[in-house]
């Protein structure tokens, strides 16, 4: 390994160093609550050493949801070898609502957090990638379907983003405890359960 080889991947380690550290507080503190400052002493260096690798806590943040990002791609990834459209299309509204629930505080973070997309407005990064790329997926997913004969007379993107907001819907709605004050009759199965009354619905169409 030659010096550069050594310095670049030491740069690397610091990194995700810091990006550990950050989700850590993130997760026992929330967002708001945690600074540059807190991360620095959470990993035992200097604010200073923090500011090097990111310019401020927005790109912290996004890179955070980036990685968000990349771990719901990786829980999707068996499914695509599923040849049928529609059952992968169930499979992935499953796996989505899972991974949503059990990492609650990234799921936020990757969607109804505004820092990433600040970070976004404000660098030369002017397209949010991680979104497009999750949207593409499904989109891909329900064109197929519609290759199949499911879903006459809908129109493909309107309907891949009424599919996605339905399901994001539920998830928000079950992880700031809106479920519990509806006083739904049974609030604990209330989220799969709506999910499965809206599978009945997409596939009869």
């Amino acid at each position: 390994m030659t010096v550069a080889d050594r310095k670049a991947r030491d740069k690397e380690n610091l990194k995700s160093l810091i990006l550990n550290g950050a989700k850590k507080l993130f997760l026992e503190r929330g967002i708001e609550q945690t600074t540059i400052r807190n991360i620095a002493d959470e990993i035992h260096y200097s604010v200073g050493t923090v500011y090097v690798y990111f310019k401020d806590k927005n790109a912290i943040l996004h890179d955070l949801h980036t990685i968000g990002f990349q771990e719901l791609g990786n829980s999707f990834k068996d499914l695509f070898i599923i040849a049928d459209p529609m059952e992968r299309l169930r499979k992935m509204g499953i796996r989505y609502i899972k991974f949503a629930i059990e990492n609650a505080e990234m799921y936020g973070l990757m969607f109804n957090i505004k820092a990433p997309m600040e970070f976004i407005e404000h660098s030369e990064k002017e397209e949010w990638n991680e979104g497009i790329g999750t949207f593409e997926a499904l989109k891909g997913t329900v064109a197929q379907c519609m290759e199949k004969g499911h879903f006459k007379g809908h129109h493909l993107e309107p309907l891949a983003f009424m599919i996605w907001s339905l399901v994001h819907g539920m998830c928000c709605l079950e992880i700031r405890n809106r479920t519990k004050g509806v006083k739904f009759t049974s609030p604990e199965t209330i989220l799969s359960d709506g999910y499965q009354e809206f599978l009945k619905i997409i596939e009869n169409h």
